[in-house]
């Protein structure tokens, strides 16, 4: 369960370096299917019913094995039992733990809004892929041009330091208001469970909750 690491700026500079020395990659001949790394937005999105009488925020960091391990192993059980069923909505929110993370979570939010989790959901299985690559950024693009981002979005994406900065006060208020210092971690209905689960230990507190 990988402990918060405070993030120390100059990450936009780190980003636009490494931004830089891939600029030069080959065109992408992918159609443009998302904005241009300028106009985005931080609203929650919900994967499931907005009527759905159990709320899940999960934090997570797209760089933690834990996290990857709870999308794979948990997530699409839950999926069928609940959020397909209208008994569960979740909401993710990205919690970076390292710049790599950081980039990664701005690549989430330059997406069309209906790639946001499936976006998600394609950076945890390629984890390994792209965070354990020696050239990260140049595995991250080719990962983001499966969700519709073109090589110039991808550019503008991780040198948008308004994004940036958004992303880490939602991680911040995370941190104050929660308490919330490691990866993954989930309010569920109020109640704030630190650390993955099994999937049997988290359908039992959900089914807790929807006795509520």
């Amino acid at each position: 369960m990988p402990s918060i690491v405070k993030l120390k700026l100059p990450l936009a500079l780190i980003l636009t370096l490494a931004a830089m020395v891939f600029y030069h990659a080959a065109p992408s001949q992918a159609q443009e299917k998302a904005p241009a790394g300028g106009d985005y937005s931080l609203e929650d999105l919900i994967d499931g019913s907005p009527d759905a009488p159990v709320t899940i925020y999960e934090y997570s960091s797209f760089t933690c094995p834990h996290c990857a391990n709870f999308h794979k192993e948990v997530y699409p059980a839950l999926k069928k039992k609940f959020i397909d069923t209208g008994k569960v909505k979740i909401i993710f929110r990205a919690f970076p733990l390292d710049p790599l993370a950081a980039a990664a979570s701005m690549l989430t939010r330059c997406v069309d809004q209906k790639n946001y989790y499936p976006f998600i959901d394609l950076l945890f299985k390629q984890q390994k892929s792209w965070a354990q690559s020696q050239s990260p950024v140049d595995s991250l693009r080719k990962i983001s041009l499966q969700a519709g981002l073109s090589s110039e979005s991808f550019d503008k994406c991780l040198t948008n330091q308004k994004l940036l900065d958004g992303i880490l006060k939602i991680k911040d208020k995370a941190v104050k208001d929660l308490e919330i210092n490691s990866t993954p971690s989930f309010e569920v209905n109020g109640e704030v469970i630190r650390g993955g689960m099994p999937l049997k230990e988290f359908e039992k507190l959900i089914r807790s909750k929807l006795r509520k």
